[in-house]
């Protein structure tokens, strides 16, 4: 991913952040030639036993996810490939208007963060489902309301037949915080304020990641 200088994050714990609020991510692969590459949008989350172990640039850590058996990108994957993850966190279009400056062009701010690494296809039953539950606690920590899964294992190993798990070992990751930075601080304000005042859930957050760099 090109990331001009000043839109780098601030450190390595942005990219963390990113990741665990945006946990849908895009896996890509390559494909033999007839079939060109692979993408995926399947849910990704960093491993639970090692969250807190992060380093700079994400290098040693692992994420888990899964996706459709049926699915064909599945099928064509083989253990120990390389593969990118790719997260997008809150982004908004920016208009000139903001500027109050003329001549002037619009654009669009965003976060997003590609995570580079080695995908392994987990085949064991009982290791896939280690994975969905590690999943399910995940999620309905951050975005559901603690839903108890005991009740319900018996009808997720009926399930398993038809999930794919994996592991992906991070090589390196790059994260990208288009955040106004190259405009001038009174603009920038007027930017984060105008996102701030917003209904959408996602400008509200893009000011919120404004604020933090400011």
């Amino acid at each position: 991913m090109f990331v001009p200088s000043q839109y780098r994050q601030p450190d390595g714990a942005w990219m963390v952040d990113l990741l665990r609020r945006n946990p849908l991510a895009l896996l890509v692969t390559n494909g033999v030639p007839a079939d060109g590459p692979w993408a995926t949008h399947l849910p990704a989350i960093l491993h639970p036993q090692l969250s807190a172990e992060w380093s700079e640039d994400l290098s040693g850590g692992i994420l888990l996810g899964h996706m459709n058996r049926a699915n064909p990108h599945w099928k064509a994957l083989q253990s120990e490939i390389p593969a990118v993850l790719v997260f997008t966190g809150p982004h908004a279009y920016v208009s000139p208007t903001l500027y109050r400056v003329t001549p002037a062009a619009p654009t669009w701010n965003f976060t997003s963060v590609h995570v580079h690494g080695v995908l392994h296809k987990i085949e064991c039953a009982e290791e896939t489902l280690d994975v969905v539950r590690s999943t399910v606690r995940v999620l309905e920590a951050e975005f559901g309301a603690d839903w108890d899964m005991s009740e319900s294992i018996d009808y997720i190993r009926k399930l398993l037949p038809a999930v794919g798990a994996f592991r992906f070992t991070v090589s390196h990751a790059e994260g990208m915080f288009k955040l106004s930075q190259e405009q001038d601080p009174e603009i920038r304000k007027r930017v984060r304020m105008a996102f701030a005042q917003h209904e959408s859930t996602r400008h509200r957050e893009m000011a919120e990641l404004m604020s933090r760099l400011s």
